[in-house]
């Protein structure tokens, strides 16, 4: 994997394009602030690429390539038996490639990285990975695609790692994988706080304005191919058989490898797995309940499923990152089990499991297409939004005589309710939901989004904004 050692001319092969998360590594490295980068996403979505371009950058920079040492730790399974891999590493490394302990460098002034790609597949890398930091000045820039076994990690590694959320392309990114001058993402890598502010999403609806064609023209191929990257690489070939290798290369591959062994060892259920993604992929937007979910199992499989074994297998797609589960905002101590709101990594992967298309562009030929379509522009809104860092996201279940909430962004003591009408027209009842919301003190809600589909004029109630849904895509 480390060619560059053996022949110091030798350079990872990268693709030209890059992703917008090469910078923001860069960036996160650059500063200094933790002297560890985590990087946590679903398969196929670039980590890896970004590493080899990451290192690319290094080695034309003049970095030593000895002071460069890659790991891809799903390729080796080996690594994964012993019991403290990460440790071993090193210290194979120091003896037998630098030939001298790494704290030695750090003192000439020189810097030593260390790419941890997959770090999920090693149970404690999490205290393998403090003792390295604690004891080393060493570099270490972390990929995994187990939102929860990275999580889990992130708390022993408190102060010592910066985390960024790679979701799928943008649709900024995806303009410029087809060849076309893209805007910046709208939404710079440094905090959240301007989420809280009208003027920032009056001014992001102003640039959906000023981008109308770029923005339109690149939306439809999101809405055509979805956001993974396989799609908009062989866009020359037929859907058919991009749908064939997403099937294959990211939900395949996570049901029958990376959920397939549980804890102790034990093997879970793969057809109540590729049964749950599907139910996933047919309620992505909605929150049905685990009884509803229940009995629609029981019919389908012809077995007697349990609650409990249906909440944990959804938790362990939730932990894939290929579906998200926003849960119900909890406040004034009033607890009450509410459903999981469930969204999905991206629409491709819908539509090429259950082999059904539904056009996000207005194309719908019925009203069950345009009401499906509703619901995967809702699912669309709550992955996005769950790949910012530090963004507190829920939605507000119906409650007596309160109304559903599609989602509220929670930022220090204020809350933005957000709904997502992606209709032509919207009526006054439809905006009954966020008023209620916003005229409630309690909630500190200073103004309102909703997500249409299309540009509209701003309504008469000064603090709604009506932001479409491919403008909302250029957030990133």
């Amino acid at each position: 994997m480390n060619e560059w050692w053996e022949n110091p001319e030798a350079r990872p092969w990268v693709p030209p394009f890059r992703r917008h998360l090469v910078a923001q590594i860069q960036k996160r490295l650059e500063s200094g602030l933790a002297p560890a980068v985590i990087v946590r996403g679903s398969r196929q979505i670039g980590k890896t690429t970004s590493i080899k371009q990451l290192i690319f950058d290094l080695l034309e920079k003049g970095i030593p390539p000895h002071h460069i040492f890659w790991v891809q730790f799903d390729e080796i399974s080996e690594l994964i038996q012993k019991e403290n891999p990460i440790l071993d590493l090193l210290s194979w490394y120091e003896k037998e490639i630098l030939q001298e302990r790494v704290n030695a460098i750090i003192r000439r002034g020189q810097k030593v990285y260390f790419f941890l790609d997959e770090i999920q597949n090693i149970t404690n890398w999490a205290p393998q990975l403090k003792q390295i930091l604690d004891t080393t000045g060493i570099r270490a820039i972390v990929t995994g695609s187990s939102a929860l076994r990275i999580e889990k990690g992130r708390d022993s590694l408190a102060g010592r790692i910066s985390t960024i959320n790679a979701g799928l392309l943008s649709l900024t990114e995806i303009g410029t994988l087809r060849g076309k001058k893209s805007p910046p993402p709208f939404l710079p890598d440094n905090g959240i706080s301007q989420l809280t502010q009208k003027d920032f999403w009056k001014n992001l609806i102003n640039h959906g304005q000023q981008y109308r064609q770029y923005r339109d023209e690149v939306f439809s191929l999101f809405s055509q191919y979805g956001a993974y990257p396989i799609a908009h690489t062989s866009h020359t070939q037929r859907w058919e058989e991009i749908a064939d290798q997403l099937n294959e290369t990211i939900i395949q591959r996570v049901i029958q490898h990376d959920l397939r062994l549980g804890e102790k060892g034990r093997k879970r259920d793969a057809v109540l797995l590729e049964e749950l993604f599907r139910m996933a992929c047919r309620y992505a937007g909605q929150t049905p309940t685990i009884q509803t979910m229940l009995e629609e199992l029981r019919t389908t499989l012809h077995a007697n499923v349990g609650p409990q074994r249906v909440t944990n297998y959804l938790r362990f797609l939730n932990e894939t990152l290929l579906v998200i589960l926003i849960p119900p905002l909890e406040i004034r101590l009033k607890k009450k089990k509410s459903a999981s709101k469930i969204c999905i990594a991206d629409h491709s992967l819908r539509a090429s499991w259950l082999q059904e298309i539904i056009p996000l562009t207005g194309d719908s030929t019925s009203e069950a297409e345009a009401s499906l379509a509703g619901h995967l522009a809702e699912s669309i809104v709550g992955y996005t939004l769950s790949t910012i860092h530090g963004l507190d996201l829920s939605y507000y279940p119906q409650r007596n005589r309160e109304p559903e909430v599609d989602f509220i962004l929670t930022i220090g003591q204020q809350r933005i309710p957000l709904e997502v009408k992606y209709r032509n027209n919207i009526r006054k009842e439809d905006l009954q939901g966020i008023i209620t919301f916003m005229d409630n003190k309690f909630n500190n809600a200073p103004f309102g989004i909703v997500i249409t589909r299309e540009d509209m004029e701003e309504p008469e109630r000064n603090n709604i904004l009506f932001l479409p849904l491919k403008t909302f895509l250029l957030l990133k």
